[in-house]
């Protein structure tokens, strides 16, 4: 099980805003759930955004108005019969606060005001809602979170992510077909949480080390490469000659199950050696001396069994560890400390 505080912890390093003045006493609060965590960010997210000022752009509008404003629409105008009340039906462009991002921020304020949070954060949510009058209401169910962001909105970068948690990960439609929250996020949501932050934190906590998550290349003894996936690495971690590829893996389980016997799931490991040795082949055509290791990282889940081996393959180190985020988040920052020691000692020296 993962503390809720840890959730917090793991925002914070997925987007460093959280990390800024305005967020410090939602680091310091204790939460019963997940979604108590995500109003009281969510509660400071927009108070600080009403401050600046809610995003406006340009928003389409059709209208009928007695003051002619932007291109005049005459079929319309004639079919409404509006000329009969000296009036025009118009389309013209309105610099609004009424836009996508603001209408998923009210709808995901109005869920958690009606959801099982502590009266006083309903009673703040609600007090933002004042200022979003303006703004039209949305159905969560129907938005489409691939958004663009720019200098202009980058503050809803963050904002934008918590409610993507809540409407895809606290949301459980009950069986009479009405909504509740989750105590927690559900696997999907967790586990592009657990990359994101464990990514992050090397990025932040290693400058000496190269983090990113490039793509491998599959490396061909022929041209042809139609139909072969995409390899998209979760966390590379490079420094001189040394790459260490992690695979984060958030799961219920662990290992998989098959007549009694417990193993390490097999797509998983299959995934990461072909990405293992594609990278070193890939390394191994530039001539420079190089070491490429693997490791699945698992969360660790309260099964008594949990995988923690290393395996010399095909002359690759391939790890599988797991990751303890039930305890406190020095304890966490260890974990992901030693790993870096343990793999990188060599250069270090």
């Amino acid at each position: 099980m993962i503390r809720i505080q840890n959730i917090y912890h793991m925002l914070a390093y997925a987007f460093q805003v959280l990390r800024e003045q305005g967020y410090r006493d939602v680091a310091t609060e204790e939460f019963a759930n997940t979604a108590e965590l995500c109003a009281a960010i969510l509660a400071h997210g927009v108070s600080l955004q009403l401050k600046r000022g809610l995003g406006r752009e340009y928003v389409d509008r059709t209208d009928t108005l007695s003051t002619l404003r932007g291109k005049i629409e005459v079929s319309e105008s004639v079919k409404t019969r509006s000329v009969l009340r000296r009036q025009m039906v118009c389309s013209y462009d309105e610099f609004s606060v009424d836009t996508t991002m603001n209408r998923i921020l009210k709808a995901t304020m109005v869920l958690l005001v009606r959801s099982d949070i502590d009266k006083a954060r309903k009673k703040e949510l609600k007090r933002l809602l004042v200022y979003f009058g303006d703004v039209n209401d949305i159905d969560l169910a129907t938005v489409d979170w691939h958004m663009r962001f720019d200098r202009n909105n980058q503050t809803y970068r963050m904002l934008m992510n918590v409610c993507w948690l809540v409407a895809k990960g606290l949301l459980q439609t009950q069986a009479d077909g009405t909504s509740r929250l989750m105590d927690f996020l559900d696997e999907q949501s967790m586990s592009r949480l657990y990359e994101k932050f464990i990514l992050e934190y090397y990025r932040r906590e290693h400058p000496e080390l190269n983090a990113g998550a490039p793509y491998i290349a599959w490396v061909l003894d022929g041209g042809f490469d139609d139909m072969l996936p995409a390899m998209h690495t979760d966390i590379t971690l490079t420094c001189g000659d040394t790459v260490l590829i992690i695979d984060a893996k958030y799961y219920s389980h662990t290992t998989q199950q098959q007549f009694d016997k417990r193993s390490v799931h097999s797509g998983n490991l299959y995934q990461i050696f072909t990405y293992v040795k594609n990278k070193e082949a890939e390394l191994a055509r530039t001539g420079v001396p190089h070491e490429v290791s693997g490791m699945l990282l698992y969360a660790r889940t309260d099964e008594d069994m949990q995988p923690d081996s290393v395996y010399q393959m095909s002359g690759n180190q391939i790890s599988v560890r797991t990751l303890g985020l039930d305890m406190p988040f020095e304890s966490i920052k260890a974990q992901l400390d030693g790993i870096a020691e343990t793999h990188f000692a060599k250069e270090r020296q």
